[in-house]
């Protein structure tokens, strides 16, 4: 049905389109003092507005308003109809705590010798 339309007036649906999804969606990409809204988020990527930002590759981090939701790191990245669709590698998951370097047993142990 759209393909009746002027191209202008496509044009300008278009990026209506593309203004609201920015608008509705609170998760940005941050990294090196760059914030890009994310348009879409899928399980293994995203896409962002490819008129913002044309490359991307690399560790960026991934939020929900101010919330840290993961860190990505960007394995691929193509432009595809106005939108720069990024794959990652990996999620890491933010945590509260640093990475232990010990293996922490499940079950401590039943009981200990006495001192000598």
């Amino acid at each position: 049905m759209l393909e009746y339309l002027p191209q202008d007036i496509r044009d300008g649906l278009a990026a209506a389109q593309k203004a609201e999804m920015k608008r509705k969606s609170r998760l940005r990409v941050r990294f090196g003092g760059t914030e890009v809204p994310v348009l879409r988020l899928w399980d293994g990527g995203f896409a962002l507005d490819a008129d913002q930002i044309r490359s991307l590759r690399g560790l960026v981090n991934l939020f929900d308003g101010e919330r840290l939701v993961c860190q990505c790191l960007i394995v691929c990245a193509v432009v595809d109809g106005g939108e720069l669709i990024c794959d990652f590698k990996r999620a890491t998951a933010p945590t509260d705590r640093p990475p232990l370097d010990f293996w922490l047993e499940k079950e401590p142990p039943a009981g200990y010798l006495p001192g000598a």
